[in-house]
């Protein structure tokens, strides 16, 4: 058994960035940029996760022999907002019952639902046995705060597996995520939807290039101050007008692009020489992430062209393997987005409660399996596999 010191932050900025990122960033694996300490700093440092927001940063790190061996992204919340993975029910249950569901720790990237890893382990012998240690740490820290619960949301598959073997309840969803099959152009890609969604794709890019707009990809030292400043507008208003809350501020949008350029892509909208809408996206080494978009002027399909066809633009010439783009799904899976399995695992303190939650979860997950099998029945591709859940046999059907 190897002996481990175990400390919480209240900043990220208290960890060494290259200490965080050995653990964070695989030697063996592909770089995926929102648990890079500089993504996660930018959050703290613009005040978007801070006390104030309900985002109180309580990270994890484990050291042996002074060698930071495993680190957890974790939060003190006081409420559910920016997470993607919806407990408000749970929260309503406790209130009637006369307890508190907050405080509550959540283990997440805040305000990103894009998979990867939350529990954080450089590479070691000792790997697998860190990671199991870190997850009854989170255990054990929710039982001696007195805090109601723990989340660890959007986490991969694997540790998904460990937390079950921790005691931790399961919870799985679905997202929309589009696979470069090696397309050369998009029109390749096109070619394998059935005939209906080829028209219905190229009639909304045609309804787009006849209003006269033109579209720019920045990334590097590409983008400027200037440019934030839009898309910074572009964000608001549509955060406002759709959601009723942006999380991030203006601040943020400097400070990432300041530490990370090379790891955005900005698509820019403009008409004549005024920008009018923005898409924000993250390069890992093979995924292209869409996390926001915005617009002032409202055009029909602009918002698909922007967030889906450009960037599948984006991702076949620069040879990446995915794109994803976030929570809801409908738009996404008629333009050839494919549903993929997310996956949170939950620890609730008090055993009645746990059991309720569990009950919950049990049921829930018969209509993720149902909304699964329609969506693979109404795919948009020519050739569709059944099924992606694991355990389900496969089975290639062939459309029109």
């Amino acid at each position: 058994m190897v002996s481990f010191r175990v400390k919480t932050h209240q900043s990220i900025a208290s960890i060494d960035a290259n200490d965080w990122n050995a653990c964070a960033i695989p030697l063996n694996g592909p770089y995926q940029p929102f648990v890079d300490h500089r993504f996660l700093l930018a959050l703290e440092q613009s005040g978007c996760v801070s006390e104030e927001t309900g985002w109180q940063p309580s990270h994890i790190e484990y050291k042996h022999n002074d060698e930071t061996v495993g680190l957890v992204p974790m939060y003190l919340k006081n409420h559910s907002r920016g997470e993607y993975v919806f407990d408000y029910a749970w929260a309503e249950a406790f209130y009637r019952a006369g307890r508190n569901y907050y405080p509550k720790y959540q283990v997440c990237v805040p305000f990103t639902p894009v998979t990867g890893a939350r529990i954080l382990v450089k590479q070691t012998q000792a790997k697998e046995e860190i990671e199991s240690s870190l997850i009854q740490k989170i255990i054990d820290l929710t039982d001696d705060t007195g805090v109601s619960s723990a989340h660890i949301t959007f986490l991969t598959q694997s540790e998904w597996s460990k937390s079950k073997l921790a005691g931790l309840l399961q919870r799985i969803d679905l997202q929309f995520h589009w696979t470069n099959e090696g397309y050369d152009s998009f029109d390749e890609f096109v070619a394998q939807l059935t005939s209906k969604k080829r028209k219905n794709i190229r009639r909304e890019r045609r309804d787009v290039k006849e209003n006269n707009l033109h579209i720019e990809w920045l990334t590097g030292s590409d983008l400027q101050e200037q440019h934030w400043d839009a898309f910074y507008e572009f964000y608001l208003e549509t955060s406002s007008r759709k959601w009723g809350s942006a999380y991030l501020n203006r601040e943020f949008f400097s400070l990432v692009s300041t530490t990370m350029s090379e790891r955005i892509l900005l698509i820019l909208c403009r008409r004549a020489k005024k920008y009018i809408a923005g898409a924000l996206n993250f390069l890992g080494d093979e995924t292209l992430y869409g996390r926001n978009w915005g617009c002032i002027e409202h055009y029909p399909f602009l918002h698909f062209e922007m967030c889906y066809y450009q960037a599948m633009e984006y991702a076949i010439k620069t040879r990446l393997r995915s794109l994803e783009a976030g929570a809801q799904g409908g738009h996404k899976f008629a333009r050839g987005y494919k549903a993929q399995p997310t996956y949170s695992a939950h620890y609730i303190a008090n055993a009645q409660f746990r059991a309720a939650v569990a009950r919950f979860l049990a049921e829930e997950v018969k209509y993720v399996h149902r909304d699964l099998d329609f969506l693979e029945s109404q795919s948009p591709f020519r050739e569709r596999t059944l099924s992606i859940l694991e355990g389900d046999a496969a089975k290639t059907v062939h459309d029109v």
